[in-house]
């Protein structure tokens, strides 16, 4: 059935994660997530949570992250197609602000997994695109917050076609801009013994 393949990004500890996978004329197998073969690997998720949200053509959710009870993330596409996007939030990272953009789809197979301290959206670019999250941690919709989409600062390029705009809610479009991130993480850091969470 082959073993999971791992492959490093452009920021660390943000990994590509390919799942065991096996077809024959019946159908096909897979193995999507171990404890063990992730920790071999240097990727320790404790999964608490799982969620699993549908999404029409042209959505974009995002880009959420929380101040408490920071989330790593393993996910995977189900359904569909998504370009996701994780940004990084790590005040101490050497790639602090720093986004990278990855195509995840149903066919692929392909997985991320995101550490604690990302803020992460995705552009769902099919319709009845199924996206499914392994989390780290558990929701917190005290601390949730997010950083808007399409902030020039960090010039995300989402696969828009031209003239196209994205599906958004309410509280997505309402979101903070990198730089405002920047100061309410300054203005945070004092009250909280060992640094800010983010995640």
């Amino acid at each position: 059935m082959g073993s999971f393949v791992f492959q490093s990004t452009e920021i660390e500890g943000l990994r590509l994660v390919a799942p065991m996978f096996h077809r024959d004329r019946r159908g096909y197998f897979s193995k999507t997530f171990e404890r063990e073969a992730f920790a071999a690997h240097g990727v320790t998720l404790n999964a608490v949570e799982e969620l699993e949200t549908s999404s029409s053509r042209n959505t974009l959710r995002g880009l959420h992250f929380q101040w408490r009870h920071s989330q790593d993330k393993l996910v995977r596409v189900l359904s569909g197609e998504v370009y996701d996007v994780a940004v990084d939030l790590r005040p101490d990272s050497g790639t602090f602000g720093k986004w990278q953009g990855f195509t995840l789809s149903a066919k692929n197979r392909e997985m991320l997994y995101l550490p604690k301290g990302f803020a992460h959206g995705f552009l769902a670019r099919e319709d009845n695109t199924v996206v499914h999250y392994l989390c780290g941690d558990r929701y917190d919709p005290g601390s949730e917050d997010g950083i808007l989409w399409n902030d020039p600062k960090l010039g995300i390029g989402w696969p828009l076609d031209p003239g196209e705009a994205p599906l958004l809610s309410e509280r997505d479009q309402g979101f903070q801009t990198f730089w405002e991130f920047k100061q309410s993480l300054l203005k945070s850091m004092p009250r909280e013994t060992g640094g800010n969470e983010i995640g």
